[in-house]
C-alpha cells in the first residue's frame, strides 16, 4: 500500500516521538528527508547504544524509527544550509519538528517561516511541555511528572520507569493523529496549518481509567505491581510447576467461574468473597493464594491449552526472543541491507521495497543535486 507515494515530508526531529511519525509515513510510500545537525553527529540517538553494543552510526535505538527515509546533514546555522531547508519545505506536503521551543524561530525553520515558502503546508510539532514552556521534555521526567513512576511499581517498593519511553510513543501517534486530521483538512480547504502535541498533555491523555479512578472514584491510584486496581483476577502473575509466569487477565464472572471449574475449585465461584468482581478485588490477596496453590499443580503448557480452549484471557510472560519468534511478530518485520526491524504501522501495507535506516548525510549529495 502506497497511499503517500507522491508525498513529502521534512522531519526536523530527533529522538522517538517524531522520527516515529517520519517513519510511518516511509512505510505508507512518502519520501521523507530527515535532516540533521551535521556539527553535532545528527541524531542524537545515533550514539545512543548499549554497552558493548558493535554498530556503525545506526545504533539500534536509531534504526527502531528511522527507516525508509533520506539523510540530509546540514548546520543551520549556515545561511546557505537554512536555504536548503527552506528550497525543501517549499516542495514538502509535510514537516516535522521537535525543537525546544524559540529553537525553530532561530534556525528560521518555524512554521511561520516555512509556511511563507508553501502556505499549504502542514506542520506538525512535538515539544515538552507546549510552544510557550522552555522546559526540555525527556519520556522519563514526563513519566514521573504525569503519574505514571508513582503507581507503577510493587506495593510499597520504589516508583519505576516503564522499559520502553511509551510517553514519545504516545506522544507519536497523537501527532500522528493531528497531522492526518490537517490533512484532511487541507483537502476542504488548501490551507495547510500548524499541529501541535506536547508529551505532558499526550501522558495526561493516557492515563485512562487510572485518571478517572481519581477524578470520578475519588481514589488516589496507588502502586499494585502487575495487578489491574479495577478487576481481579486480572494482571496477576502465578507460577506453574515447570516454573513458568502465567498472566490471568479475567474480565467477567463467566470467566471466572469457568476458570475455577478448571482448577478444581468451584467452590470458589459461589463463595460471597469472590462471587462479583468487586468482592474479587476486595479479597485478592486470599483468591490469589488459593489460585496458586491449584496453578502449581500444573505445567504451563497443560494448563493454557485449558484456559485457551475456554476461552478466558491468559498467556505465558515471555522475553523478547520469544516474542519475535511468534507468527504474529513475523508478520510486523522490516528486513533490508542486513538489519532486521519492526513497522511502526499495523495495517496491510507493503514494506518490501523500504530501505534501512540511512547513515548520517547518506543522501545529502542527493538532494542538495536535486535542488
Amino acid at each position: 500500500m502506497e497511499l503517500f507515494k507522491d508525498f513529502q515530508v521534512l522531519e526536523l526531529a530527533s529522538v522517538l516521538a517524531g522520527p516515529s511519525v517520519g517513519q510511518f509515513f516511509a512505510e505508507l510510500g512518502a519520501t521523507v528527508i530527515k535532516v540533521e545537525n551535521a556539527t553535532t553527529g545528527g541524531d542524537v540517538t545515533r550514539c545512543w547504544k548499549l554497552a558493548g553494543e558493535q554498530t556503525d552510526d545506526r545504533s539500534a535505538y536509531f534504526c527502531a524509527v528511522n527507516w525508509g527515509k533520506k539523510s540530509v546533514a546540514l548546520d543551520l546555522t549556515a545561511k546557505d544550509h537554512r536555504e536548503v531547508v527552506h528550497k525543501l519545505a517549499a516542495k514538502a506536503d509535510l514537516v516535522i519538528a521537535s525543537y525546544k521551543p524559540g529553537d525553530a524561530r532561530k534556525l528560521g525553520v518555524d512554521y511561520e517561516t516555512l509556511s511563507a515558502f508553501n502556505p499549504a503546508l502542514v506542520y506538525g510539532q512535538v515539544t515538552g511541555y507546549g510552544s510557550d514552556n522552555p522546559r526540555v521534555g525527556y519520556d522519563a521526567v514526563i513519566q514521573a511528572e504525569a503519574g505514571f513512576m508513582f503507581m507503577n511499581g510493587e506495593k510499597h517498593g520504589p516508583s519505576l520507569k516503564m522499559p520502553v519511553a511509551l510517553v514519545d510513543i504516545l506522544a507519536g501517534h497523537h501527532l500522528k493523529e493531528a497531522i492526518l486530521l490537517a490533512l484532511l483538512e487541507k483537502t476542504r480547504t488548501g490551507q495547510g496549518k500548524l499541529v501541535e502535541v506536547s508529551l505532558i498533555q499526550s501522558a495526561i491523555a493516557s492515563l485512562a481509567n487510572q485518571g478517572s479512578n481519581w477524578l470520578v472514584a475519588k481514589r488516589l491510584p496507588q502502586k499494585e505491581g502487575s495487578s489491574h486496581p479495577n478487576i481481579a483476577p486480572y494482571g496477576d502473575v502465578f507460577i506453574t510447576r515447570d516454573g513458568k509466569e502465567v498472566l490471568l487477565a479475567v474480565g467477567s464472572d463467566k470467566q471466572f467461574s469457568d476458570l475455577c471449574a478448571i482448577l478444581g475449585l468451584s467452590v470458589l465461584a459461589t463463595d460471597e468473597k469472590f462471587i462479583t468482581n468487586q468482592a474479587r478485588v476486595t479479597n485478592r490477596t486470599d483468591l490469589n493464594a488459593a489460585l496458586q496453590r491449584q496453578v502449581s499443580r500444573y505445567d504451563a503448557d497443560d494448563l493454557l491449552k485449558k484456559i485457551h480452549a475456554s476461552r478466558i484471557p491468559a498467556g505465558v510472560i515471555q522475553n523478547l526472543m520469544d516474542v519475535f519468534a511468534m507468527k504474529e511478530a513475523r508478520e510486523m518485520m522490516l528486513s533490508a541491507g542486513g538489519i532486521t526491524g519492526v513497522k511502526s504501522f499495523v495495517g496491510n501495507h507493503d514494506t518490501s521495497n523500504i530501505h534501512p535506516p540511512p547513515h548520517l548525510g547518506e543522501h545529502t549529495a542527493e538532494i542538495l543535486q536535486g535542488l
